[in-house]
């Protein structure tokens, strides 16, 4: 069973042995992975990843956490790191994040569009981090997203309606670890009823870890349990999400399947 990894952070400081983890994942089924940046240092740190692994692609953001960093000059930056490499695939990891608020609303608002701006003008997809901010997420998708090449809303946990409406606006749902927690309605029912060429899969590694490595470091290894977790839910094979979320995802960075 081969699966597409749409969201991990192995230039993570939880990843010392990265190089031995990325190989592991690869021998195990993982066919390819992408890896997100959050803040400049990691868009670096992303570059140098994808040259090294020919399975690892990039996706080069600034996350709202860091968004207070940017400025005209790392959006420079940013536009230099993003057109480097044919095998930066998306912007990302970018959005919204109401939970922590580690840098105020409106400059994460205003990094957020910036961003969605860059994505349109270089074809790239997103890849879109929301807590506790889906209103606001979805307006700003809503008014800014025109003329955008689709994107994923990254570990998805909020209703089925609202992921019905991100979906109208052209994006695919990232289906992570959390849907093999219990208690997770919402995210069971958003699994069952959107069309299953709509679902990704991740493991947002090193962190989420499904049921039963709960409370472990994360890595794409995991990824066989989200995929069975989503068969059982909408009563197919495992195979057979393993092969649509694939599809999926080659079809939205554009990458050989």
């Amino acid at each position: 069973m081969k699966i597409f990894e749409t969201h991990a952070h192995y230039d993570d400081a939880k990843f010392p042995d990265r190089d031995q983890v990325l190989k592991a994942c690869h021998e195990a089924g993982i066919q390819y992975i992408v890896n997100c940046a959050s803040d400049i240092a990691s868009c670096k740190t992303t570059l140098q990843m994808i040259e090294t692994y020919p399975w690892v692609y990039g996706a080069i953001g600034v996350h709202p956490h860091s968004a207070s960093e940017m400025d005209e000059d790392n959006l420079d930056r940013l536009y230099n790191y993003l057109t480097s490499s044919d095998k930066v695939v998306a912007v990302g990891e970018i959005g919204l994040d109401y939970h922590y608020d580690f840098s105020p609303r409106d400059v994460q608002q205003d990094w957020f569009i910036e961003q969605i701006e860059l994505a349109k003008e270089l074809e790239l997809p997103i890849i879109v981090h929301t807590r506790e901010a889906l209103e606001d997420t979805y307006n700003i998708l809503n008014d800014y997203s025109y003329g955008l090449t689709g994107g994923i809303i990254h570990s998805y946990n909020g209703s089925l309606e609202m992921a019905e409406r991100f979906v109208e606006l052209g994006f695919h749902i990232g289906i992570g670890g959390m849907v093999t927690f219990p208690k997770v309605r919402k995210v069971i029912e958003t699994v069952k009823a959107l069309p299953l060429d709509r679902l990704v899969v991740e493991t947002d590694s090193p962190y989420l870890a499904p049921v039963p490595k709960r409370g472990e470091r994360n890595d794409s290894r995991n990824l066989p349990y989200i995929v069975e977790k989503i068969a059982e839910i909408r009563g197919i094979s495992a195979e057979e999400v393993a092969q649509a979320t694939m599809d999926n995802a080659c079809r939205l960075f554009g990458v050989q399947s």
